[in-house]
């Protein structure tokens, strides 16, 4: 067993990076390594508290969950029911870290669980003990068979060295870590069709009430929660709620991970305080590509409304990105420079959400069908104004009337282009000296030339 020293009564100073801090580090993914940079110090800090306290404080620091919607996770916590059953039997808890990451566009939870397993498994640990769950389950897309075994060896380690199993730190409080792999549908995203894919049924949404916090893991009280949100847990522990919020905003406290990928010169992972702007992330990554200029970018992955060169001073927090007509979601920042046709570039999105639709509900199963074929259409220059209404139509008929957010995101694209770029769809239409069609070369949309380097030269 691997001795955890006591942790340290010092915060640490309030500055980023915090999650990736260590990702660069020789074998940053062992136990070893992890214990090294303070881990499972936040875990004792939270056994001493109840599992009460330990939710006030979450609540106190305003972590908000970074997987889309924002919610605040000390809140989620508190939706869990107490007490016995009628009957007198212990109603079970579960808590599942929802790994599933399959937005287009979103590349952050993935090298997170790469780079620092035990973050993640600290934080589960915590969070568990804070709803009182003794079974927790992380669902990994099962396509990512690296990060499944690398978070297998991780909770192996933990067993190891009586981090997980029973009687945790001597609190008496026990749990057990399941690594879930799943089949891989971007359906099993959302929460409730995640559940009934752990469950092993087809990955569907479910009707809603009742809730997950009430009914959800084999009909018991479950809490879903994002790989980063539980990730933050840790340092919230070991450091304060007055630390955490000594990032970002008021409304929107922490640090986060944005994913910048497209025509940029340096793409990956950022870590930032919330709030910070897409110009002043661009700075750190070296701008769009060279020679080239900012068109249009997306705040949160392909199922958010898209912004363009005007919104580069907007405040990536919830509030910011919500009050410009988007939404943050999962912070998955995919930019396009001028070469990008903005009608191909919405028809594969679209193309997309089509091919993942569960089919459970007829509007999106029919609807995202219908939009192909529209789109199709307009990107083929085989269309006319009257398109563009029915397409619109369309949408509308799919958007807040479908099962799912699913429906929901399908239409985000169509709708926010045609928003800020109706003159675009209208340039493939046949006018003169031009018999229809795109009028972009789609060889000068790409991010690499021939030579397989980047423009700057760099591989």
């Amino acid at each position: 067993m691997i001795a955890v020293s006591l942790p340290s009564t010092t915060p640490e100073p309030a500055e980023v990076p915090v999650l990736s801090r260590h990702w660069s580090e020789p074998e940053s993914w062992t136990l070893r390594s992890y214990l090294r940079q303070n881990g499972y110090q936040g875990l004792k800090s939270a056994l001493r508290l109840s599992p009460d306290e330990v939710i006030e404080q979450v609540k106190a620091s305003g972590l908000r969950g970074r997987g889309g919607a924002g919610f605040p996770v000390g809140t989620k916590w508190s939706f869990i029911p107490q007490g016995p059953r009628p009957g007198g039997a212990d109603t079970p808890h579960y808590l599942v870290v929802n790994a599933d990451e399959s937005e287009p566009g979103t590349c952050k939870d993935m090298p997170l669980m790469l780079a620092s397993p035990h973050t993640l498994i600290e934080g589960v640990i915590i969070a568990a003990y804070a709803i009182r769950a003794h079974h927790a389950f992380i669902y990994v897309r099962g396509e990512v068979a690296g990060v499944i075994r690398r978070l297998r060896t991780a909770v192996d380690e933990a067993y190891s060295a009586g981090l997980i199993g029973r009687d945790i730190f001597g609190s008496g409080f026990g749990m057990d870590l399941v690594v879930h792999a799943g089949a891989g549908a971007y359906i099993c995203g959302e929460e409730t069709a995640l559940l009934d894919s752990l469950e092993g049924r087809r990955g569907q949404p479910r009707l809603r009430p009742p809730f997950p916090a009430v009914a959800g893991l084999y009909a018991s009280p479950t809490v879903v929660n994002n790989v980063e949100s539980i990730a933050s847990v840790p340092s919230i522990m070991r450091n304060g709620s007055d630390w955490f919020r000594e990032f970002g905003t008021e409304k929107s406290p922490g640090f986060t991970m944005y994913s910048l990928s497209g025509h940029v010169a340096r793409p990956g992972q950022y870590e930032a305080p919330l709030g910070i702007t897409l110009r002043e992330l661009l700075d750190l990554a070296g701008g769009v590509r060279a020679g080239h200029q900012l068109k249009f970018w997306t705040p949160g992955g392909s199922s958010t409304p898209m912004f363009t060169a005007e919104h580069l001073d907007v405040p990536l927090d919830y509030e910011g990105v919500g009050g410009a007509g988007s939404m943050l979601g999962t912070k998955a920042i995919q930019i396009f420079d001028e070469t990008v046709c903005v009608v191909r570039a919405v028809l594969r999105w679209t193309e997309f959400y089509a091919h993942e639709s569960c089919g459970k509900c007829t509007p999106c199963r029919e609807g995202t069908y219908w939009m192909v074929q529209m789109m199709r259409r307009l990107e083929a220059g085989e269309g006319t104004e009257d398109d563009l209404t029915t397409l619109t139509e369309i949408t509308d008929s799919v958007v807040g009337k479908s099962f799912c957010a699913l429906g929901d995101a399908s239409g985000a694209p169509i709708t926010s282009s045609l928003a800020h770029f109706r003159d675009e769809y209208l340039a493939h239409f046949p006018h003169d000296d031009h018999p229809g069609g795109c009028p972009f070369d789609p060889s000068k949309a790409t991010v690499f030339d021939r030579a397989g380097t980047t423009e700057g030269g760099a591989r």
